[in-house]
């Protein structure tokens, strides 16, 4: 079944596309997340509090997510392409339209543009909430702007193009494991006093398959920037000079890229649950930042986001026919 992964993803990315995320109960990604959560609960009573008890406590919880989302996403695509070839492809491509999220980021941060562009900061500080995991209670409207643009960029890796590397490669399965990955660390790879042992795992696997995908990401940014006739040179320039300058080793490479090709400068300290991090800047303040940046933003991440879907689709599809 692993064969029609490519027309799975193309089709998955085209419903995105045109519908977005979907919104319910039972949507895939919600499914796992409330694994997790029960995952965490119970393994949090029976492990001991201890260091080396919540380190286990969390790698049985990586190796459980990731089976049990696995497994159920493989026998289902097993058995839709056992009744038939067609309606395996189209199973499979619904499950690939889950997993990608460019819409629905487009969508999200809009609501924020729109809020900050009418002078309601007060919503524009509820809407970015929905999106970042940071406190938004005091930022200021250059504040608003510079972290929808930072989410807009790092989920373009999170929540298009990674995803959408390991469809190409694996289908949905492989869709699934990284959803899985993805939305563990973003539950408990936090750095704090209740996840820092608990998440250990879950936070490094997430670097770990995020590595070449985030990378990836920056240079389909780059390329986008001079498709568009933003800062190419700028794009590239801090991408080179900023890409490490996060807790992350993935995180900045696609926030330096998008920050050189708008010629803003992102990062800089932020509070997380009331506490305050201390993070570097990334980019230069070439341009003074204004809402439209938002704009901007969401036209780099469509560009690579299709640019990535076109280039690698067209090489997976050359490669299965020279292959099979």
């Amino acid at each position: 079944m692993f064969g029609y992964s490519v027309y799975a993803c193309f089709i998955g990315f085209f419903l995105d596309f045109i519908f977005g995320d979907p919104h319910f109960l039972y949507h895939p990604v919600r499914l796992v997340g409330g694994l997790i959560s029960f995952c965490e609960k119970y393994l949090r009573k029976i492990f001991p509090k201890s260091e080396l008890g919540l380190k286990t406590a969390g790698l049985v919880l990586v190796i459980i997510v990731s089976s049990v989302t696995v497994g159920g996403v493989f026998i289902i695509c097993f058995f839709a392409y056992k009744t038939d070839t067609y309606f395996g492809i189209a199973v499979e491509s619904i499950l690939c339209y889950f997993w990608l999220a460019a819409k629905s980021l487009k969508t999200e941060s809009m609501k924020v543009y729109s809020k900050v562009l009418n002078g309601d900061i007060i919503g524009a500080r509820k809407a970015l909430s929905m999106i970042v995991g940071r406190d938004t209670d005091s930022l200021n409207e250059k504040d608003i702007i510079k972290a929808t643009v930072e989410t807009i960029a790092e989920n373009l890796s999170d929540g298009v193009i990674a995803p959408m590397l390991y469809i190409l490669i694996g289908g949905g399965v492989f869709g699934a494991l990284y959803k899985a990955v993805n939305t563990m660390d973003s539950m408990v790879g936090y750095k704090n006093e209740k996840y820092i042992l608990l998440g250990k795992y879950a936070a490094g696997l997430d670097d770990i398959v995020n590595y070449l995908p985030s990378r990836i990401s920056a240079v389909m940014l780059i390329l986008s920037s001079f498709i568009l006739g933003m800062d190419c040179k700028g794009a590239f320039a801090v991408f080179k000079r900023d890409r490490f300058n996060h807790s992350s080793p993935n995180s900045a490479q696609t926030e330096a890229a998008c920050a050189g090709a708008l010629g803003i400068r992102l990062g800089g300290n932020a509070y997380y649950f009331g506490r305050l991090y201390e993070k570097p800047f990334i980019g230069d303040d070439v341009v003074s930042i204004s809402p439209i940046k938002i704009v901007e933003a969401n036209r780099l991440m469509y560009s690579a986001s299709i640019m990535t879907i076109c280039f690698f689709g067209i090489g997976f599809l050359m490669l299965k026919e020279f292959v099979f």
